[in-house]
């Protein structure tokens, strides 16, 4: 079964310096976190070594992104970057052509900026989506400025990856605060703070209307909805406020799309289904940072409780649609 997996993580050293030298690591320890172990050479090879690590797992295909917290407080130092990344992902891509595919990086401090670059890694450099990794300084993403970034998307059809990153200051402060910097790192990062930051931002670009003014923009949650998908009954309260043209549910099933991101649970599995359908599945392993191994792919996958249509469209079919139906001219 061909597998081609959708969140797959990369860095440049150039950009690993521009966080080192603006300090991110003080107030998102996340950076931190991609030094540790061989994380950092993972992250940072695009060629043998990656290759080496997709066969010994059995995937045919990484779509990569640049890894969290992308170049969203770099400034306008980040226009220029941003390019330079994405053209060491369009390099990868010609030297691996079968293997490898993109989601465009974005100077998102710079919308106009970010617009253009889009426009660019969709329409010459034939790249499958874009990821953002929340808010961009201080504003959130559904913040006017950031609006005709995702009417491109919507016009376009071009997939959005909402990636995680760590909840700001003031709410890292309130609620984690005090347990030991370890602790603090881990539980506002990784195990809980990252997945309700991108939760909330997607909440709010929902809220925001949205997908009322762009019907067709595909966004893309990991981690299985990053937490929204278990609070979706509650969430239906909303449709009493909201305002929007449709109900939440109706939302969920036309705009969105859930990758796994290495959490290979069929619990998460199940109630994903119940909420998006199984053609919005999307099979991702979130490398380098979960260390899945081919055994532990094959048994969930041969354990999903899937058809063989549904399971073949979670490993790869259901994303060679998805960016199929994107317009590039």
């Amino acid at each position: 079964m061909r597998i081609i997996a959708t969140e797959e993580h990369m860095m440049t050293a150039e950009v690993a310096q521009a966080w080192q030298a603006l300090g991110l690591e003080v107030s998102d320890p996340g950076v931190a976190y991609h030094g540790v172990g061989d994380i950092g050479p993972r992250l940072l090879g695009l060629s043998e070594r990656r290759i080496a690590d997709m066969d010994a797992a059995g995937i045919d295909v990484q779509v990569l992104s640049l890894t969290t917290p992308a170049l969203h407080d770099l400034g306008p130092d980040s226009v220029d970057m941003a390019r330079r990344v994405n053209d060491a992902m369009a390099a990868a891509i010609m030297r691996y052509p079968d293997r490898f595919e993109a989601m465009a990086t974005l100077p998102m401090a710079c919308p106009e900026a970010a617009i253009q670059e889009l426009e660019r890694c969709i329409v010459e450099l034939g790249f499958s989506g874009a990821m953002l990794c929340g808010r961009a300084g201080a504003r959130n993403l559904d913040h006017p400025d950031f609006a005709p970034v995702f009417d491109l998307a919507g016009r376009r059809r071009i997939p959005m990856l909402l990636h995680p990153r760590v909840a700001p200051d003031g709410v890292r402060n309130a609620w984690f605060h005090g347990l030991g910097d370890r602790v603090e790192m881990a539980l506002s990062g990784f195990a809980i703070g990252w997945h309700l930051d991108a939760g909330v931002q997607f909440l709010r670009l929902l809220l925001s209307g949205l997908f009322d003014r762009n019907p067709d923009l595909p966004i893309i949650l990991g981690h299985w909805g990053e937490l929204v998908l278990y609070y979706v009954d509650r969430l239906q309260i909303l449709d009493r406020v909201s305002g929007l043209q449709q109900p939440l549910e109706a939302y969920l099933r036309r705009n969105l799309y859930l990758g796994a991101s290495g959490m290979l649970s069929h619990e998460h599995m199940r109630r994903a289904l119940g909420i998006v359908g199984p053609e919005r599945l999307l099979f991702s392993t979130d490398y380098p940072y979960q260390a899945v191994s081919r055994e532990v792919i094959c048994t969930f996958l041969d354990g999903s409780g899937l058809p063989d249509e549904q399971r073949g469209r979670f490993a790869a079919g259901n994303w060679d649609l998805l960016t199929s139906q994107i317009i590039r001219s």
